[in-house]
């Protein structure tokens, strides 16, 4: 079965929601995802991207990020998050957690859910090393504590790396709590510390193919036809293609021809 693949926002991480969906637009893809920056999402910048969207006739994947607070408390803030992939048509949103009491995180997964099952939008609780929830088990569990049908867990290939994770373990899951997954390449080690992780996560990924992780076992593990959301982050990326259109059309381009090579059908 096919995947849709869309443009990840932390592919072209300094630019505007509405730049990134001309990018993605020009580049062909024909799914993006954007960061939505509470006090920059004014309604100029909403209507700018509604525009660029419809211009090039894209769908939107996802909206991130909502950062559960250490405490648990959301705010006004958070709730704009929501209401902006609603206006965009997101059916998800990517959520990560400081809070690490998990029976609090999963109580605020509880009231994003609430928010955004009108929308008929998923809320997809992201496990990384540099939060709270750190392991796919973690997730799982504040998950299952929220009981909620539209709570599920996002798989960002990097971070599953990270977190000690094989292919088997994925295979265990119920593929209907796995509504997207993040994709991309990078190293196989990364130092066991905050900085190193940070850097690894915002700067020296690399697109599908040309790092080390074991991506074909991992696809092979998701749920058939998975979206998936390309997120290169990378320094290297950044300083070679600075014009968001090149960016977006190299990632896209070397991915497909990864794709391809591996038996992985897109879109």
């Amino acid at each position: 079965m096919d995947h849709i693949l869309s443009l990840a926002a932390g592919t072209l991480p300094e630019f505007r929601p509405n730049q990134i969906a001309d990018a993605a637009g020009q580049a062909g893809f024909s799914h993006v995802g954007f960061t939505i920056e509470p006090k920059q999402w004014t309604p100029e910048q909403a209507r700018a991207t509604m525009a660029a969207i419809k211009q090039h006739g894209l769908s939107v994947l996802d909206v991130e990020v909502v950062w559960i607070p250490e405490g648990g408390e959301l705010t006004d803030d958070h709730r704009l998050i929501v209401d902006a992939g609603a206006e965009l048509g997101a059916p998800n949103i990517l959520v990560v957690s400081a809070e690490p009491n998990p029976d609090r995180t999963a109580a605020a997964l509880h009231q994003l859910c609430e928010w955004a099952a009108p929308a008929n939008i998923r809320v997809s609780l992201e496990f990384l090393m540099i939060t709270a929830v750190q392991s796919l088990d973690s997730a799982l569990d504040i998950v299952a504590r929220c009981d909620h049908p539209a709570a599920a867990v996002l798989i960002d290939s990097l971070h599953f790396q990270r977190a000690g994770h094989s292919a088997t373990s994925l295979k265990a899951v119920d593929g209907n709590l796995l509504a997207y997954s993040q994709i991309c390449d990078g190293n196989l080690q990364c130092s066991d510390d905050f900085d190193s992780y940070l850097e690894d996560a915002i700067d020296l990924r690399s697109v599908p193919g040309e790092g080390s992780l074991p991506l074909v076992d991992i696809l092979a593990a998701l749920p058939p036809a998975i979206p998936l959301s390309l997120e290169v982050r990378s320094k290297a990326y950044r300083d070679r293609y600075p014009d968001p259109v090149a960016r977006a059309t190299a990632v896209r381009e070397k991915s497909l021809a990864y794709f391809d090579t591996v038996g992985v059908s897109i879109r």
